[in-house]
């Protein structure tokens, strides 16, 4: 899979971009603070429909504009399909596949897909439990779209049923009111049903996952302590234990969705007095231990980028094992690197089908990834 053309209108600083691409690497050059990051987020926008930057859509638009349009097309075992997103904070925005219009975005979802390394995902180690939950569902999507439905169901399931406990909650005698009971066991069926699909399907990539990751952390940091991915669950014990373990059980969806539903029912007290849903998908956690403590608060700087990097470099290595190579995205990362993780990811690098790089200066660049340069100036980019 790569990327034959990208073009952005009224994206972040750029008026207009029209940047024709080919396979291998291609470097994008020029002095921090004009724009070569807001390129790879467009295509890493195409790919997930979110940023790896900003959580809403409104900072994604050039100012003064109404909305942004985001085009490419992409080439998958001699296919060309192209993809156009347009980008309107407040509404609803469109996407349409070579020309014609689709029923939802997320639609589009599968037809690019793309592995990202940023300075921001330091925060995948030392950030909140939520950080790790995003990388989960994000990778989870590209690996099979039609998650991306599960996760909207699940989220949307989750704030009703937050609404209906925080209102039951206030109320007098809420225990005895049977109708405040009964749609409370309504939403406590959704919530199961939509958790338990989200839930299988988690444990089962970091069981995938985790070897992959092991590996690539070992690769950069051989010297290190030896790392490991864990799925904690809210579920606690009652999670069976050879779930989410490479070698393990796949998760069974019907079984979990009757082991939420007996948590849910066990927990219905404390959520009542609290007002808040306490078992879930959405408070669960991806433990990153290294050594045998937690990476977070005990890594070093070198160790919280090596592992970072490790979940990525596995998240490309399970991608293109299961259907094709993604797109390589790496965004300014050679610089924050030492020798080391610099030469093994060029090395990773340098054997992707396509991978797009950015960089403040030449020297940032290895030798490995020499190919198209592209200048990054004020206002427009060269190809030199």
């Amino acid at each position: 899979m790569y990327l034959r053309h990208l073009q952005v209108t009224d994206f972040r600083s750029w008026e207009l971009v029209d940047l024709p691409l080919e396979p291998g690497p291609t470097v994008l050059v020029g002095p921090n603070g004009r724009g070569k990051t807001n390129l790879l987020e467009a295509i890493g926008y195409v790919a997930t429909l979110g940023s790896h930057r900003v959580a809403t859509d409104a900072p994604l638009i050039r100012h003064g504009c109404a909305r942004a349009l985001v085009r490419v097309a992409v080439i998958n075992e001699d296919r060309e399909l192209t993809v156009e997103l347009e980008i309107t904070p407040g509404k609803a925005n469109r996407a349409r596949v070579n020309r014609g219009a689709v029923g939802k975005p997320r639609d589009v979802l599968g037809i690019l897909r793309t592995v990202l390394f940023s300075p921001e995902d330091l925060a995948l180690v030392r950030g909140d439990p939520g950080e790790r939950r995003r990388f989960l569902d994000e990778l989870l999507v590209l690996r099979a779209p039609r998650y991306a439905g599960v996760r909207a169901d699940y989220d949307r399931v989750l704030k009703q049923r937050n609404a209906l406990l925080k209102t039951a909650g206030k109320r007098k005698g809420t225990r005895e009111d049977p109708y405040a009971l009964s749609t409370l066991e309504v939403w406590d069926n959704h919530l199961a049903t939509t958790g338990a699909q989200l839930l299988a399907a988690r444990l089962d990539l970091v069981a995938d996952l985790a070897p992959h990751a092991s590996a690539a952390y070992a690769g950069v940091a051989p010297d290190s302590r030896p790392t490991e991915i864990r799925y904690r669950s809210s579920l606690g014990e009652a999670l069976p234990a050879d779930y989410g373990v490479p070698g393990g059980a796949r998760a069974d969806i019907g079984e979990l969705t009757e082991v939420l539903l007996r948590a849910l029912a066990d927990s219905r007290q404390a959520e009542l007095e609290r007002g808040v849903s306490l078992v879930g998908p959405h408070r669960d956690e991806l433990d990153l231990v290294l050594g045998e403590a937690p990476a977070k608060g005990y890594a070093s700087h070198g160790e919280s980028w090596s592992f970072a990097l490790a979940l990525r470099l596995g998240s490309y290595e399970l991608l293109r094992g299961e259907a094709g190579e993604p797109v390589l995205l790496l965004d300014d990362v050679f610089a924050e690197l030492d020798r080391r993780r610099r030469a093994r990811l060029a090395e990773v690098a340098a054997g992707a089908e396509q991978v797009l790089v950015t960089a403040a200066v030449d020297e940032d660049v290895p030798a490995e990834l020499a190919g198209t340069r592209f200048a990054v100036a004020e206002g427009e980019v060269k190809r030199v």
